[in-house]
């Protein structure tokens, strides 16, 4: 089985996880709603990629209720409906408790948490039984050693977490399943911005593998949990991170 001619919107799509994940689902056959954020050029690549024909590039800040309506309109008058929803836009604060600004965390909860909430909330009423919701968490939420810079991002991303597992008790009713995906260390733009040479050499090193995860190995996993075959899998939080933890 596959999800041929099914609707994914992934959010964050124009780079890193998010345009893999995006490019995944080309392959595989559905159509794609692209989102992105300021990356227009990098969004309309990926819309090539795939095909004209089966993808959709939209503009919208999802920490912005009404940007995330604009999107959801814009979504469902090109493709009707929507079969998987994918919050991967994220903002990333490098502050620690010292330095953040009330203003950082306000934007952390607002694109982390409150975006994919409204995400879902927005695209229920598209939504129908054999859909599927998958958040994008960090693997951080359960490390031992935290980066004090990233204490807002992966608080976002321990909310997230938390909030895949009720969702999916929620919407079982509806046929609807919500997982989330945690990937380690990822070869990112946003992960390069947030790591030294050093620390990322270091974070290499650290991995079984001796390396750090590359995009499409996230997308990956995401691809295995919209498959109608994973049927049986929801409320679980699968981690893409070489056996790290």
């Amino acid at each position: 089985m596959s999800i041929i001619n099914r609707v994914v919107l992934v959010a964050g799509a124009s780079k890193g996880i998010g345009k893999a994940i995006a490019l995944q689902a080309g392959k595989e056959g559905a159509y794609v709603i692209v989102n992105y954020n300021s990356d227009a050029q990098g969004a309309d690549k990926v819309v090539t990629e795939i095909g004209t024909g089966r993808a959709l590039a939209v503009q919208a800040d999802i920490s912005k209720p009404a940007d995330i309506d604009r999107l959801i309109n814009t979504s469902i008058a090109r493709f009707s409906k929507i079969d998987v929803v994918i919050p991967n836009a994220a903002y990333v604060p490098l502050s620690d408790v010292e330095t953040a600004t009330e203003d950082q965390f306000d934007m952390a909860f607002a694109v982390n948490v409150k975006g994919p909430w409204l995400l879902v909330q927005k695209s229920l009423p598209y939504m129908s039984s054999g859909s599927a919701v998958i958040f994008i968490s960090s693997d951080l939420t359960d490390s031992s050693t935290l980066p004090p810079q990233l204490f807002l991002y992966i608080s976002t991303k321990g909310a997230l977490n938390t909030m895949a597992r009720s969702l999916a008790q929620t919407l079982a009713n509806r046929g609807i399943r919500v997982n989330a995906v945690s990937p380690g260390p990822t070869e990112t733009d946003s992960f390069f911005k947030s790591n030294t040479d050093g620390s990322s050499r270091m974070l290499a090193e650290l991995s079984p593998f001796k390396r750090l995860g590359k995009p499409d190995e996230a997308a990956a996993a995401v691809s295995l949990l919209w498959r109608p075959e994973s049927s049986w899998i929801s409320g679980q939080i699968v981690k893409v991170n070489g056996a790290a933890t």
